[in-house]
């Protein structure tokens, strides 16, 4: 019949597990292990899980330790402000690009139409490229402006004053 326990089998198992096995053992124990198919198999495999074991844990990294959960919520709630105010102020920089296009277009047209080089060399482009005579559109286009130079220069102080007035609304808070 073959043994199933062996009394030796606990001791050789302590060995192993404390990591005095073979060197650091009675010379008894390990001449019983050799002849004990029991103890021997016991070492073998405790040995092998043992030794697994030790590698597993010098590939795993300890992990930091986590912070506080106060710090943690508050960090939150500092980077969800942060995009909110990201959020909102992407719409008022496109007005802002429309509106400072708009005052240099307003600018560029009061610059044209009282500048007689500028409307010297748009008449030469223009009849270049199109064959009209734009001496008529001119004199049309500067009384246009002349009559209505009080509403250009509102217009040219709203389009700067709006964002200068909303920037500095949204920078306060």
């Amino acid at each position: 019949m073959k043994q199933l326990e062996c009394e030796f089998e606990a001791d050789v198992l302590c060995a192993v597990i404390q990591a005095r096995w073979p060197e650091r053992v009675d010379s008894e124990l390990r001449e019983h292990a050799k002849t004990c198919a029991i103890c021997s198999d016991v070492a073998m495999v405790a040995g092998a899980i043992e030794s697994a074991r030790e590698e597993s844990a010098s590939y795993s990294a300890v992990p930091d330790a986590l912070p506080d959960s106060g710090r943690v919520w508050w960090k939150a709630q500092m980077r969800a402000r942060r995009e909110a105010v990201e959020a909102v102020g992407r719409p008022i920089t496109a007005i802002q690009v429309a509106a400072f296009a708009c005052a240099i277009a307003l600018l560029g047209a009061c610059i044209g139409a009282t500048s007689s080089w500028f409307q010297a060399g748009l008449k030469w482009t223009w009849s270049q490229v199109t064959g009209i005579d734009v001496a008529a559109i001119i004199p049309y286009a500067t009384g246009l402006i002349a009559s209505h130079g009080l509403l250009a220069a509102c217009m040219a102080a709203m389009i700067f004053g709006i964002p200068v007035a909303v920037y500095l609304a949204v920078g306060k808070e």
